[in-house]
């Protein structure tokens, strides 16, 4: 069944991608992450980095500005354009008020300025994990959203009431609002205990039945992706 990623603030479930030129800090920040339990990946560049915020699934992500091929604040830009919305935390050098203000406005979470106290990095990292995992559980849908908790979308007329499957479902495709993903790819996502991916197709029609065939749009010969539903 989705979820995201409730496996406790320091549960070894919980990952981290780490953006960071700096060799020995990478190697040093990766063992700290991976003590605290967080399984950790590290991008040495920003073309790397983007790449893999795009294609896996974090919980939070810790960038350096100063980054080769894609600049920290570019990479973060990218990500946010892409639907991508863990919380992120920029890690840098450049650490004066106007920095601070670029990187936020840029879309990240918080900001942390190099030197840095360990403790403190470790804080704001858990502070980033319960705020996330406090709004986690309502995704957007259009202009409604998913509430997981009730397993409703809730529109602007009411709400509609989805089966267990039907949200596990919806809440894989919004949760990356911009990626097609294969059927076998939701197989496996929303429907870990089955075996034919004909049922991500009845799925998605039971879906469109309830909310509209635009909730999900049929990308011809790769897929499906959130599209919008009728509200």
């Amino acid at each position: 069944m989705w979820s995201p990623s409730e496996s406790g603030l320091r549960g070894a479930s919980a990952r981290v991608l780490l953006v960071e030129d700096e060799t020995e800090l990478a190697e040093m920040l990766a063992e700290l992450f991976t003590e605290e339990g967080y399984v950790v990946d590290v991008a040495h560049d920003g073309h790397t980095g983007l790449h893999y915020g795009l294609t896996r699934g974090y919980d939070v992500a810790v960038l350096d500005r100063g980054l080769p091929a894609v600049d920290g604040l570019d990479l973060l830009a990218r990500l946010r354009r892409s639907g991508i919305v863990i919380p992120v935390l920029i890690l840098s050098a450049l650490g004066n008020p106007a920095d601070r203000v670029a990187g936020l406005d840029a879309g990240a979470e918080d900001y942390l300025a190099k030197p840095f106290d360990v403790d403190e990095l470790l804080a704001r990292l858990r502070a980033l994990r319960r705020r996330h995992l406090d709004t986690a559980r309502l995704l957007p849908v259009g202009d409604a959203h998913l509430d997981l908790d009730s397993s409703e979308v809730v529109t602007a007329t009411g709400r509609i009431r989805l089966s267990a499957r039907e949200r596990d479902l919806l809440a894989t495709l919004a949760g990356r609002p911009r990626q097609v993903f294969g059927r076998d790819d939701l197989l496996a996502l929303a429907f870990p205990e089955a075996e034919n991916p004909v049922v991500v197709d009845t799925y998605v029609h039971y879906l469109r039945r309830k909310l509209g065939r635009g909730v999900i749009e049929t990308v011809r010969g790769r897929g499906y992706r959130l599209g919008r539903p009728a509200t």
